[in-house]
This record gives structure tokens, sequence and C-alpha cells, in this order.
């Protein structure tokens, strides 16, 4: 069997760790980009556009699940399948900009990995795993290796996104949708707006999982992950 080209694009403060425990290299060509060097999600599109293969499978999550859909607007006929995880379309809320700014400002005054270890752990992962020193020590180096600059790029794009949900009705090719069930950054309901509005969706919930599916349940998401590869 011929294997798929697939691009796996990481969220925010997220690099190819992300990606690292999800088993697909015996159905795809697997290359995860950078998404922290460009400060618009156009811009970050453009540039994983220019470095994939002419037909790819796409899948992304959070940060790079908006990302995607940016894909999908810019180049939709080069995507072969679509995989959201952890994904919210909306256009970004008065509410998050003004944190993203705040965090923009710890980040210029030397506080950084403050941003991570206080205020995104929390939420990040399912409240149980929360002592596991082994994925908060992950997290914390891949925030480390994006570094200030990255993520300043990356809280700009998100705070100038756009609206992505008139681009859900345009998507053709067969698509599925992931979430942890106590996802608290993208609840489950953003990705049933995903699915119920993207025609080919399907949707799944990865029990037992917060927002960073792939390290707190990358066995589920690679079964998922693998028959959607093959489907």
């Amino acid at each position: 069997m011929d294997k798929v080209p697939l691009i796996l694009l990481p969220g925010t403060l997220c690099d190819e760790r992300l990606w690292e425990k999800v088993n697909l290299s015996d159905h795809a060509e697997v290359k995860v980009c950078d998404v922290s060097r460009a400060d618009t999600i156009e811009g970050i599109a453009k540039s994983v556009l220019e470095n994939a293969p002419d037909k790819f499978a796409l899948a992304g999550l959070s940060l790079g699940g908006i990302i995607s859909l940016e894909i999908m607007r810019l180049a939709p006929d080069r995507v072969m399948k679509l995989a959201l995880l952890d994904t919210n379309p909306n256009p970004p809320s008065l509410e998050q900009i003004a944190g993203w700014e705040r965090f923009i400002d710890m980040a210029n005054n030397g506080h950084f990995l403050d941003i991570t270890i206080q205020h995104l752990l929390p939420v990040l992962i399912h409240p149980d795993r929360r002592n596991d020193e082994t994925l908060a020590s992950t997290i914390i180096d891949m925030a480390k290796k994006i570094g200030n600059e990255g993520y300043i790029n990356q809280l700009k794009a998100v705070m100038t996104r756009s609206d992505q949900r008139p681009i859900l009705q345009t998507i053709s090719c067969p698509t599925i949708v992931l979430v942890g069930k106590e996802d608290k950054v993208c609840p489950v309901h953003m990705s049933e707006f995903l699915t119920k509005n993207i025609p080919s969706a399907r949707l799944e919930v990865v029990d037992h999982s917060g927002h960073l599916i792939t390290l707190e349940q990358p066995v589920k998401v690679s079964r998922l992950l693998r028959n959607w590869l093959k489907s």
C-alpha cells in the first residue's frame, strides 16, 4: 500500500513532540511543520503550503487546526483528507484578546515560562494528569523550544484571525473531528459545531482527555487517525 503524504500541524507552544506518540508511520509519510515563524494565520498557512507536496492529508491540533482551516480556504484542492483536533473555528473574543495581550506583556518582561507553568498547564490537560511529571516536562520543554519570539508570533496570529465558520460548508474532503471530552480550551460543543457544518465530517470524542489529546491518549488517537487515513 502506498503511504499517504501527511502534514501535521502542532498547537500553540508545541513542536513535533506533540505528535511523536501518535503512530501513523505504517500508513503515512509524516511531516510535522513549524507554526511559529509568521505572525498571521494566512502567513503560516502559506509557509506550510510552500513546503508541502502537491496533494496531502492534513491534521492540525488547536492552532494547527485553525491553520488547517485556512489551508482549506487557500488551497482546498490540495488536501485529500482533513483531521481537526481540539479546534475552534470562531473569531477571537475580546476576553481572549485581552488575555493574550497580557501574556505578550509577561513574555516581554521575562516571565515567558510562567505563562506555561502557572496559566496554561492547569487547563491544557485532564485533571488526573496534572501530577504527571513526564507529561508536564514535555509541555514545558516544547514551550522552551518555541521560545519568546515564536510564542508572540503565534499569539498575534490567533488575535488577528478571521471568522473561519464560513469555510466549513465548502470542505468536501473526508474529514474527522477529534476532541478531548474534558477539553477546557476548545470544549466539545466547538467540535460538534464543526461536525455539523462540514458536510463530510464525523466526530470522535476522546474520553479521559483534555486539550492535548495526542499526548494524553496517543493510542486512541493513533487508532482513530489510522482508520481515517485508510478510509
